[in-house]
């Protein structure tokens, strides 16, 4: 975990932060509603297909991707469209919970996150 966290690349780190930022808004604003769940699947396969073939097969040359990128790309729709379903009607504004305290906690997260990362790469320089 630890060369984890000290190899992890900027866009890495700032998709950790996104990730935090929805789990965050997951636990406080779940719903077991299994049509949610099966829409934001359904969603996840198709734009997650869109863009597999638009990184991959769209341009004049093929583009192999890792298979933690596909998941990604598949991951993405998945989190943007249960996050909506999750806070629809509950006031956020864009992706800002209305009570100060959930977006100090995410907030928060992230920061321990990216001050780990920051120290565990100044222990290796």
């Amino acid at each position: 975990m630890i060369r984890y966290l000290r190899n992890l690349s900027r866009g890495r780190l700032i998709l950790w932060c996104y990730f935090i930022w929805y789990v965050v808004v997951l636990v406080r604003y779940f719903d077991a509603s299994l049509r949610l769940w099966l829409t934001s699947l359904g969603l996840s396969l198709i734009i997650g297909f869109a863009l597999y073939v638009s990184t991959t097969a769209a341009g004049n040359k093929a583009v192999k991707l890792e298979g933690w990128q596909v998941f990604r790309l598949f991951l993405m729709p998945f989190c943007v469209s249960s996050f909506s379903a999750l806070v629809k009607g509950k006031g956020f504004v864009l992706v800002f919970s209305p009570h100060l305290g959930e977006v100090l906690i995410a907030v928060a997260l992230c920061a321990v996150l990216c001050g780990t990362v920051a120290l565990l790469k100044r222990q290796v320089a």
